[in-house]
């Protein structure tokens, strides 16, 4: 656990002691275990960081109401306590939203964007059962959608549910276009053709904002495209990393 303004966020670390860092950020509503799948392919290659992001997974909701940076202070100072560098960020979503404006402030060797909004609304809780529905039909994360479920409609999510809410409506306020035109990493941006959650238009969009960066389209994959490619996605990582 690491503590950060009074709250305890949960992380996983693989220290292989490498000059490489892979840092997983997971989508809204979601946790650390929907980024394992691709990281485990990593094990051996990188140092990763896997974090159960503020206010989800066993990570305690912020104390105020946060905003992205807000999200992306906490991860710098997370990476800094674990003294990691060269640090790639693979961001789903909600978490890419995250790296996106980690990438403007704090120094990132890469980034692979999945499903990434920068100012298209994130998931409501309707939305969000619909996306359980499709991770269901993912044989490998059956158990997962089913455990998430069955956590969405616990007591302690409900009584958690409000301040979150709080911080869906201001992230999905915010727009990013200006600060994405300053990223200067390499950028890899995969989208699925199928998408419902967030277009893909939103990928070109993204192109044009952030100079070197490319998009690779999974032709009828949804929102969690990266998954449904898995093996793909994996190889584009490691042959992003080269």
């Amino acid at each position: 656990m690491f503590e950060y303004q009074s709250i305890h966020i949960h992380y996983k670390l693989i220290d292989n002691n490498s000059d490489k860092s892979l840092i997983f950020l997971h989508g809204w509503g979601q946790n650390i275990e929907m980024m394992e799948p691709i990281a485990q392919a990593f094990m051996h290659e990188a140092n990763l960081l896997l974090v159960d992001l503020p206010g989800f997974g066993k990570s305690e909701e912020p104390k105020e109401i946060w905003s992205l940076e807000d999200y992306a202070n906490m991860l710098h100072t997370l990476v800094k306590k674990l003294k990691l560098k060269n640090n790639i960020l693979i961001g789903h979503s909600f978490g890419g939203k995250i790296a996106l404006c980690y990438a403007t402030a704090y120094e990132t060797k890469k980034l692979v964007l999945l499903s990434s909004p920068y100012k298209v609304a994130i998931p409501n809780p309707s939305l969000k059962v619909k996306i359980l529905k499709q991770l269901a039909k993912i044989p490998f994360l059956k158990k997962i959608a089913l455990k998430m479920k069955k956590k969405m409609g616990s007591q302690d999510y409900r009584n958690a549910s409000p301040k979150m809410r709080s911080i869906l409506v201001k992230h999905v306020n915010t727009d990013l276009t200006e600060i994405c035109q300053k990223i200067t990493c390499p950028t890899i941006i995969i989208w699925g053709t199928n998408d419902k959650t967030v277009s893909i238009e939103n990928a070109y969009e993204l192109e044009k904002l952030i100079p070197d960066s490319a998009v690779i389209e999974y032709a009828g994959g949804t929102h969690f495209a990266y998954l449904e490619n898995k093996n793909k996605t994996i190889s584009i990582i490691k042959a992003f990393m080269e």
